[in-house]
């Protein structure tokens, strides 16, 4: 039986959540038995939030041990722990963005040669993230954790002892490959540790710190680069991985729990047992957890086209389940990726030459609009997203259906493709700086407001599967903005910021047209297409 969010009427609730009519959720059980008073059908009985009302989705065994019984602090602590190393992860790779000229006057090379360090890099985040997504479902979440933020510190180390540009671009792209695990695996703890009507706000706070971070970045070491080397610029972000990986040995904890076979959690108390919880030799000796393979396989079930062909009795339908379900997902974010990163990594290169002439130090403080546009998408996102699902539910007599997250894209798309023209035309009248400011702003908000809806998307269709989810939506994004750092300043250069940025930002909006798709038929792709079998 498979352990779903999306579940028959027939079902107990103490086993699963309930569902109304195919595809939804109900929430609210006064609400459900008030449409179906004069129904034969029952919902059961089950653990109530503290309002008497809302359904505990999942629903939480009696073991003081289980995350989602955790106190309100410890929850929050595991979380801040996530949220600091997560933050990390865009900010460790555009730390480095602001010191390409003083590396290119070291190495003889041009600063668009050096800034080409970056990208093998921001690329190898994506595959990164799908291997920190396998390790996680089998090995456990905190060891995945540590070892992220340990590993990249020594890579940071590696990279500020470079003798070349080779060894720098190396130690960077492992760099990359281990720094990313983070913002896939966020999904996973957010999962195993909150309700379902607790989520959203939480997949807003996580996905705040991962995007924020490419702006605080390269702020901070602009002003560092100012009084010390690069080479010493790169050991205080060696500092700020050893910081997070001191709080994850500190505070962090595993959240994955069986609750179906409780005997299958490993016990154990003690720094013995601490060390091994942190390192994975736990996680290795753990039972009842899946296989390597069977993690890749359902991986690569997520992820697969509808056309891909597979010798054996292979689970299409889980194939096009998968691709439908991510068509909004790659469609829309990945785009809009693609452009945020295109801006962020050609920002120096604007900004220094005529006609805005910044100082380094001017530079770093502009990186202040885009956290801006970052900070206001949380603030939008920690009310909106909850007040939509809300609406809905009290609509509906308290059930609810995942494509309600999606109205949640709508304003972010405007506001996106409108931030792009006017960042674009900005530069190319060599009007003020405050239209850059304006422009750079309103995309950042618009990637995080999209963000948190679709990840709350997926994780309502692949709740067992957050991570693998998590990792394949991570893989398009890092595509994307590895592949922009090769086109986007020809591109300026060719056509002019105007076009350009114009044309981005109206790719922006005919790709929404997949966002509407989704919205009409999300429902009974989910249906039709059930997802994979639940590893854990």
């Amino acid at each position: 039986m498979e352990k779903n969010e999306v579940v028959d009427t027939t079902t107990k609730l103490q086993e699963r959540p309930k569902e109304g009519a195919a595809g939804t959720f109900i929430i609210n059980a006064d609400l459900y038995k008030e449409r179906d008073a004069d129904s034969q059908t029952s919902i059961g009985s089950g653990k109530l939030a503290k309002d008497g009302k809302t359904l505990l989705i999942p629903q939480p065994s009696d073991d003081p041990a289980d995350p989602l019984n955790w106190s309100w602090m410890k929850k929050h602590t595991v979380l801040l722990t996530l949220g600091a190393s997560a933050l990390l992860t865009d900010w460790g790779m555009t730390w480095g963005t602001t010191m390409f000229e003083a590396q290119a006057m070291e190495w003889n090379m041009s600063v668009p040669d050096v800034s080409n360090s970056l990208s093998p890099g921001v690329f190898m985040q994506g595959p990164g993230g799908v291997f920190a997504a396998i390790l996680v479902q089998r090995f456990g979440r905190l060891p995945v954790l540590f070892w992220s933020q340990f590993l990249s510190c020594m890579m940071v180390i590696a990279a500020s002892q470079a003798s070349g540009y080779a060894g720098f671009t190396a130690a960077r792209t492992l760099q990359g490959l281990f720094n990313t695990a983070p913002q896939i695996i966020g999904l996973s703890f957010i999962h195993d540790m909150f309700f379902f009507h607790e989520r959203a706000r939480k997949i807003n706070l996580w996905a705040m710190t991962f995007l924020i971070g490419p702006y605080l970045g390269p702020m901070i070491s602009g002003f560092v680069i100012k009084g010390v080397s690069w080479r010493s610029d790169f050991g205080v972000l060696a500092g700020f991985y050893g910081f997070t990986t001191i709080l994850i040995t500190l505070f962090g904890d595993e959240t994955l729990y069986d609750r179906e076979i409780p005997s299958n959690n490993p016990t154990g108390s003690g720094l013995v047992h601490r060390i091994k919880l942190l390192t994975g030799i736990v996680g290795i000796r753990a039972v009842g957890r899946p296989t390597i393979f069977t993690v890749i396989k359902h991986t690569v079930t997520i992820v697969a086209k509808p056309y891909l062909t597979v010798p054996g009795k292979f689970p299409y339908h889980l194939l096009v389940r998968a691709f439908l379900t991510f068509f909004a997902a790659i469609g829309f974010l990945s785009w809009v990726y693609m452009f945020a990163i295109g801006i962020t990594t050609s920002a120096t290169q604007i900004l220094k030459p005529p006609p805005y002439l910044f100082s380094d130090t001017a530079v770093a403080l502009f990186f202040f609009a885009p956290a801006l546009g970052i900070v206001t998408g949380e603030l939008w996102g920690h009310f909106v997203n909850d007040f939509l699902c809300n609406r809905y539910i009290k609509k509906h007599y308290g059930t609810f259906k995942p494509e309600v997250r999606l109205w949640g894209v709508w304003p972010a798309m405007v506001v996106g493709a409108c931030g792009l023209v006017l960042y674009g035309q900005t530069i190319q009248h060599a009007n003020s700086w405050v239209g850059l400011a304006f422009g750079w702003a309103m995309n950042s908000w618009c990637m995080l407001v999209a963000t948190t809806a679709l990840s709350a998307y997926i994780l309502d269709c692949f709740p067992h599967h957050a991570a693998l989810a998590s990792s394949w939506l991570n893989f398009w994004r890092n595509t994307g903005g590895f592949s922009v750092t090769y086109f986007e300043a020809k591109w300026l250069m060719h056509n002019g910021p105007a076009v350009a940025f114009g044309c981005q930002g109206a790719i922006i909006a005919g790709s929404f047209v997949t966002v509407i798709i989704t919205q009409v038929f999300g429902q009974k792709w989910r249906t039709r297409f059930p997802t994979p079998t639940p590893e854990n």
